[in-house]
């Protein structure tokens, strides 16, 4: 059997295979990272800062505490006062979603239970975001992401 030599238009197609492979892979990792999650949180943030701390006064100024929790099938989001006490608010907005993705994101009907917002949403183990906009009764906005974390 003959020996083989590598010439240099072997190297070079080695080369540029292995780049073209590495090029290709990043640019469908890439092109999957922005189809997945726009990165899109306002759709003006000069016109969002302007006011960005007037409102995070006045959300500070409630006073309040987010905690969330899964459990057979129900999630519970209690809004608690500096005195630990359960908030009552006019308006709650939320989305449970992946961290990483929408497609799994859900807007779940809450119900105030006197002590805790609750509702009835199935979700797989893993990191979830649950992306809220409560009102308070004297028109005050508070927002907030609350990670849950479900094992």
């Amino acid at each position: 059997m003959a020996e083989r030599k590598i010439t240099g238009k072997h190297v070079l197609f080695i080369f540029v295979g292995a780049f073209g492979i590495i090029i290709s892979v990043n640019l469908l990792l890439a092109y999957s990272a922005v189809k997945t999650f726009p990165g899109l949180e306002v759709r003006n943030s000069y016109i969002a800062s302007q006011t960005f701390d007037d409102r995070k006064a006045a959300q500070e100024a409630l006073g309040w505490t987010i905690d969330a929790r899964h459990q057979d099938g129900r999630l519970t989001l209690s809004i608690t006062d500096e005195a630990g006490q359960p908030v009552a608010v006019k308006m709650l907005d939320a989305t449970v979603g992946r961290a990483t993705h929408v497609a799994d994101d859900v807007t779940p009907d809450f119900q105030f239970d006197g002590s805790a917002y609750v509702a009835d949403v199935p979700l797989g183990d893993g990191n979830w975001n649950i992306r809220m906009t409560a009102l308070a009764f004297d028109g005050t906005e508070f927002q907030q992401r609350v990670v849950l974390i479900k094992d």
